[in-house]
């Protein structure tokens, strides 16, 4: 039983908000800046903690700005980096232009350049892998694919070779190496979580995984032996690449969910 005498731990109004699934912290501090927050019926200031029981209210005017917020898929080519251009290369977000949006996009949307502003990638795909890419200007997309407490399934289509083996290569893969891809791997000293990993054909693995470290599947891979000659990511939760040619990108639907 709680004692009424200790007070309820408290959270910065920022950080309460992005739990409760109302925006990002980012999109939190500019409504409370704003003057569109109030917590318990009073104008919220900047930096103010709150207790669980607290009451918090949004402008609808945040509401209103939230809903022109654009979340795309992109099937994103060799080639291009996820974030901001290195080495030479484009970000994959130069590839959102109006000639490059898929003709079979049911969404009834249409493309305006004030969609490209504050469109991030949530969550990386590598230089030299292929399939869908998420970018978004809602920090709720963000936080429910790349956030701490993620547990988001991704799932991808990995060709392999093993040692001098390019063809048949799963007759010649050892059992107890693919049981170790599964469960049984660390990276950078740390154990990963349990992956479904199984043979799509001879050549090819399919794997799922609910983490995302810096280049896993391929490393992942490296640790039993296998070398990766290609990786392609068909599907971010309940969300397919589908049919979706590469370099062209489509809206997340009004109705679709991760």
């Amino acid at each position: 039983m709680t004692d009424p005498a200790v007070p309820a731990a408290t959270t910065r109004l920022n950080k309460r908000m992005a739990e409760l699934g109302l925006c990002s912290r980012r999109e939190a501090d500019d409504w409370i800046a704003r003057g569109w927050v109030r917590v318990d019926g009073a104008v919220a200031p900047m930096g103010l903690q709150v207790g669980p029981q607290a009451r918090i209210e949004v402008d609808r005017r945040a509401t209103g700005q939230q809903q022109q917020q654009v979340t795309i898929l992109l099937h994103k080519p060799v080639g291009y980096v996820s974030g901001q251009a290195e080495d030479g290369y484009q970000p994959a977000v130069t590839l959102v232009q109006g000639r490059s949006h898929w003709g079979g996009d049911p969404s009834r949307q249409r493309f305006a350049p004030q969609q490209l502003r504050g469109l991030a990638p949530a969550g990386r795909l590598d230089i030299d892998s292929t399939g869908l890419l998420v970018l978004t200007q809602d920090g709720r997309v963000a936080r429910q694919l790349i956030g701490e407490d993620s547990g988001m399934e991704k799932e991808y289509l990995v060709r392999v070779e093993f040692g001098a083996v390019t063809r048949e290569v799963q007759a010649a893969f050892p059992p107890a190496q693919l049981a170790r891809l599964r469960h049984g791997l660390s990276l950078d000293g740390k154990p990963l979580k349990p992956a479904r990993v199984d043979w799509q054909n001879p050549e090819q693995l399919r794997f799922v995984l609910t983490e995302g470290k810096k280049r896993q599947i391929r490393r992942m891979c490296e640790a039993v032996g296998l070398r990766v000659v290609g990786l392609k990511r068909i599907r971010i939760g309940r969300v397919l690449l589908g049919q979706l040619p590469v370099g062209q990108w489509r809206y997340l639907g009004e109705g679709e969910r991760f």
